[in-house]
């Protein structure tokens, strides 16, 4: 069986379903199956618009996000897929703080599904700090199917990391 990275903590009954896919290569068919596309959003500008519209609609009272972007170190160097990030700066005799989330820049010609899990995640993230049974609750009333998104999203980086691209 291969290391699966992206799926440790998975049953042993999925993975070995995953591993078959895999040994058959139809991880890549079921995967276009599922998500024939990938997103649009490719600048920085559109990505900070799509995060915003999902905080408007799920999370209103939640603090102002300053800025959305694409990193192309995160994947490396957090082992993380997206960061939320709050920084509180003394300007003068007030307390300024500053919200921004990055997502991998693996995620830039991923799925729209892929996207709108991850940006969940960290807009999550504003409330809950921690992963903790609310955060998820959290996660599920903003993306009811966030749970299957982040499996599958995991079968995506293991095409990526074992096969290659997807997409064209």
């Amino acid at each position: 069986m291969q290391n699966l990275t992206y799926l440790t903590g998975y049953p042993p009954h999925l993975l070995s379903q995953i591993q078959t896919l895999l040994d058959n290569k139809n991880l890549g068919h079921y995967l276009k199956n599922k998500y024939p596309n990938k997103h649009e959003i490719t600048t920085e500008k559109a990505l900070y618009q799509f995060v915003i519209n999902l905080q408007r609609e799920y999370l209103k009272k939640s603090p102002t996000i300053s800025k959305v972007c694409y990193d192309k170190n995160i994947h490396a160097v957090n082992n993380a897929l997206g960061l939320h990030t709050f920084i509180s700066r003394v300007q003068g005799n007030k307390l300024k703080a500053k919200h921004e989330i990055r997502i991998a820049q693996v995620f830039k010609s991923a799925p729209l599904p892929f996207m709108r899990m991850i940006a969940v995640h960290e807009l999550a993230h504003l409330k809950e700090k921690d992963h903790s049974k609310s955060f998820y609750k959290l996660c599920c009333y903003i993306e009811p199917d966030y749970h299957q998104l982040e499996l599958d999203m995991r079968l995506y980086l293991t095409h990526l990391e074992l096969i290659g691209p997807l997409y064209d």
